[in-house]
Order: structure tokens, then sequence, then C-alpha cells
């Protein structure tokens, strides 16, 4: 995904080049660097976006003052930058203010540190005026709809399907294959509209995940990839997939290492990829969901869709974007999102069955044993499993990690596990006093709720 970055000070080209060229894995397609009177702005861009942001970069930039994609802009205005990122947060931003009081920006934390230490985490669905923050597209729970499941199943599906259509293009699309409900879904939906599609899936050697997606490529008919992952490979890619995640979150990263290993695979051949993130949240498709009181279901459906951008959508942006890649994310495309909110808690989570309304919907695309395949943490999914956990014991003494647990800003590490991670960021990042904008798993003291990985 393109990445942007600026000061509200003009003159300033040398330094957006520097924050840049810490982006540099989401410009492999070009980049522009734009002064206005009273900011410098730049933009980087993808293959998978060059089009759009080209005609960003040039005829918008110079006529609206703003550099950005429709998910997150930067606006040079009379009275200084306004900052918007989109409602889900499907596309990152980050800002702080210099020592001098200048506002800055960044899609990335690492190049937002070029021009700052003050790091904050822009919230998605609000606008930022370098003074105060504006909520503009809330995420509110709507009137439920009265229409009967089927006619539910039925709009649900073309709308799922239009949204996979409309980010196809040119057809140079493949799509990350777990052979989970979600991501077989729009394997699925997106064959019939292209002549080869590419998939691609991870895992240990037995893993699940890898043969359910066999299976969903065979029935689908997809050019399928596996990337076979063995312990040492997972060791090996920590430190960078740490460093393009910008966390050192337990859960975040395990869940992350594999879609950090099979990006690299389908980066060799699509520019872009579809990604099922986004279908558990707002369908019910957590376990932990069965045990809530219904009452209680729809807010916190609600709450962990809102938590998102600190979690699924984070891993899928910069694990695809640190190999040039976009990934779409078509069950947040808006008009699905609407429609999904809409469903009563009732036809998601049904007589035990998780996602019930949308394997309704699916019904006939997919085997019987995709279609209702229970849901799987990604990393557990995958056959991570413990083996990241156990290789943390053996490197820290209980004692070694009592020492190292507590950091500067007083956070408190739950795990070997996590000092084996935070080891790794501080390399990379330093030893940062603030951490507020990174979000933690939920359960972690201090940490904002958020759903499960």
């Amino acid at each position: 995904m393109a990445g942007i970055a600026g000061i509200a000070r003009s003159g300033e080209r040398g330094l957006v080049e520097r924050m840049l060229d810490k982006m540099a894995h989401r410009g492999s397609a070009g980049r522009q660097v734009v002064e206005f009177e009273n900011a410098t702005l730049g933009l980087a861009w993808p293959a998978a976006q060059s089009d759009l942001a080209e005609a960003l970069a040039g005829e918008r930039a110079a006529r609206d003052q703003v550099l950005g994609t429709r998910l997150a802009e930067a606006r040079a205005t009379p009275q200084g930058l306004v900052l918007r990122r989109d409602r889900l947060g499907v596309a990152p931003l980050y800002y702080g203010h210099d020592a001098a009081g200048a506002l800055c920006l960044a899609s990335e934390v690492k190049a937002l540190l070029r021009a700052t230490r003050d790091v904050q985490e822009l919230s998605p669905g609000h606008v930022y005026d370098g003074t105060g923050l504006t909520s503009y597209a809330p995420l509110v729970q709507p009137p439920p709809l009265t229409a009967s499941p089927a006619q539910i199943a039925r709009e649900l599906r073309r709308r799922l399907a239009a949204a996979v259509a409309a980010r196809l293009r040119d057809g140079a699309v493949g799509g990350w294959l777990s052979g989970g409900l979600d991501s077989s879904a729009l394997a699925a939906l997106a064959r019939p509209h292209v002549r080869q599609l590419h998939t691609f899936a991870a895992g240990l050697p037995g893993a699940p995940d890898l043969e359910f997606a066999r299976m969903v490529a065979d029935f689908v008919g997809t050019t399928h990839h596996e990337v076979v992952v063995r312990p040492r490979d997972l060791l090996g890619a920590l430190p960078d997939t740490i460093y393009y995640l910008g966390s050192f979150d337990t859960l975040l990263v395990r869940s992350s290492i594999t879609n950090y290993l099979v990006a690299g695979k389908a980066a060799e051949y699509v520019p872009a990829v579809l990604s099922g993130e986004g279908g558990d949240e707002l369908f019910a498709g957590y376990g932990y969901l069965k045990a809530l009181d219904p009452a209680e279901l729809s807010t916190e459906l609600l709450d962990i869709t809102g938590r998102l951008h600190n979690t699924a959508l984070q891993r899928v942006d910069r694990c695809a974007a640190a190999h040039g890649l976009v990934a779409y994310v078509p069950f947040l495309d808006p008009q699905v999102v609407d429609y999904a909110l809409r469903i009563p808690v009732g036809l998601k989570l049904r007589d035990g069955v998780e996602k019930w309304i949308l394997r309704q919907a699916l019904a006939g695309l997919l085997p019987e044993r995709v279609l209702y395949r229970p849901k799987a943490k990604f990393w557990a999914g995958a056959g991570v499993g413990e083996i990241l956990a156990d290789y943390a014991e053996t490197l820290f003494t209980d004692q070694a990690f009592r020492r190292g647990r507590k950091l500067p800003n007083g956070w408190v590490l739950n795990s070997k596990e996590e000092l084996l991670y935070y080891g790794f960021f501080r390399e990379r990042f330093g030893e940062l006093e603030n951490l507020s904008w990174m979000g933690r798993t939920k359960g972690a003291p201090g940490a904002a709720r958020r759903g499960a990985l």
C-alpha cells in the first residue's frame, strides 16, 4: 500500500525524502515530493497503485494541495496540515510534532522517527488538524434488518461479490489462502473473473492451513503455491518481521511471521492479493463469542471491528507492504461493512454455529468441509504453535526475564517470548519511552482490549 510522509513546513524536501527512504518497500513503482507554501509532503506507491497514486501526486496535489489515497491523506491548508484516516484504519497513519512544534506525519513509525520522537497513531475515522481530533465516521450500531435470512444471505453474497470484483481490476491480483472460510470465499468469488488466479498458503509441514488451502485451490481451480516453513525459517524471519510490523506484541508477531513469509512468495507472481480480514469480526467468527450473553454480542462485535487496525489489519498491511504488495480486504468494503452491521446477531451466531449467515451466503461455492471449518487462530492454523515460545524459554533464565521485563514506559512484558521480540524491536527502533501508539493484545497489563488474532 502507498505510503505518505510530510511536515508542516516548506523547504523540507531532504527530510521528507529521508522519511520515504524508510518506507522504500512501499514505493517500488515511484515517489513524489511536493512543496506547498507551509508544508512539504511526499508519496511513495507500489506497482498495484501506480495509476491512482500518480494521479493523486500530480494533478490533484497541485489543485487540492493534498497527497495520499482515499484511505489516508494529508492536506495543506492556510491554517496548517490536516490529516485524515479511513473509517476502519485499513491504511496506517502516525503523527507527532518536532522540536520546533511542526506537525509531522508518516505511514510508518520508522519513517516518522526520522523527524520526531513524538509518535501518536491517528485513530481510524478521524481527522487531525494539528490541535485536535475530530471523528468524521464513527462506527455505530445501525437498526437491524427485518428481511428473511434467505434474503439477507443473497444480498450479502451480492455485496461481497461486488467488492471482490471491484478489486480485481486488470486481473493482476492473487489471493492469500489459509483454507478458512473467509480467504476461501474470496478465492471462489474472484476465480470466475480472471483467466488465472494465483493463491498462496504457508505453514509448517502437516499444518491444517496447508491441507485446507490445497482443497480449496483444487475445488476452485487456482494456480496454487505453498510455502512450507521449517522452525529455522520462523526464527530466521523474526527480526525482519518485527521490523516491518513495528510491534513486539506476542500474538501479533506470531500471526505475522508466516504471513510475512508467504507475502514474499506472492510478490514473485502478483502485485496485489486478496485477504480475508474482517470476516470474523463482522460475523462472529471467534469461539469466545459463544460464551457471551446475546445482549452483549453486538457491542463486542462492534468493539473488535473497531480495533482491527491494531490487530489483523496491521499484520496484513505491514507484511504485504514489506514486499511491495498491496493487500485488498473486500470484507471491509464500505458496502459490505454497512450491511453486515445491520444483520441481526442471532443470524451471525446461530445454534452454536459461528458466522452462520455468511456460511448460508456462500453455500455452493466451497467444499462442505471448508464451509463449516471451525475458526483457527492464524498462527495455530499455520502450525506455528509453541515453537517460538519454546525457543524463547531456552534463551532467558527466570532471573533474566524478571530483570528485563519492565520497560522504560512502565509496561511489563508478559512472557520470555515477548522479551525476545522486544529485543529485536529495540535493536531496530531504539529504546522508546513513548509506546502509546502501539496496541497490545487484550489481557496485557494496561493494554486496550483487542480482538483475537
